[in-house]
């Protein structure tokens, strides 16, 4: 990847819906040009999709999470990732190091969903600990993407 690339991955990564001249113009090259570094970004991986930000509110998912997760000593740890990989309400999962086994973070409509989330995570035997953070707000925060793939 070159200078130009970056430039492009950071046009899009604000905007993914400008126009390829649009990028064209910024970064000095014809929509043509744009469009074959876009498509070879994409085939190496450099660009995994393309998505929109919603806003959380809106779609009635207002409470951010965070679950600190210390997985059973007889959890079947690659399970879980495929439990909680298939879960939508799962915005990230994260395999961290020290005290807790993973650090997930999930979007739900009420605090009161924590509570099924858990009661999920504890019926299928993997969830030996946790500890809930609930987001009060979010003076910088990423874009909230809900994955509908899975």
């Amino acid at each position: 990847m070159n200078e130009i690339d970056h430039k492009i991955i950071g046009i899009l990564s604000t905007d993914a819906r400008r126009s390829l001249a649009e990028i064209g113009g910024a970064v000095g090259l014809s929509p043509s040009s744009v469009n074959e570094r876009i498509r070879r970004l994409t085939a190496s991986g450099a660009i995994r999709r393309f998505t929109i930000e919603a806003d959380p509110e809106a779609v009635g998912l207002a409470t951010l999470v965070f679950i600190w997760v210390g997985l059973r000593e007889d959890a079947d740890e690659a399970g879980f990732r495929r439990h909680i990989a298939g879960d939508a309400r799962v915005l990230e999962c994260h395999h961290v190091t020290g005290a807790w086994s993973y650090l997930v973070k999930l979007r739900v409509g009420a605090p009161a969903e924590i509570e099924g989330f858990l009661a999920e995570l504890k019926a299928t035997r993997y969830l030996g600990r946790s500890e809930t953070v609930i987001a009060l707000s979010s003076p910088v925060a990423g874009a909230f993407v809900r994955r509908s793939d899975r």
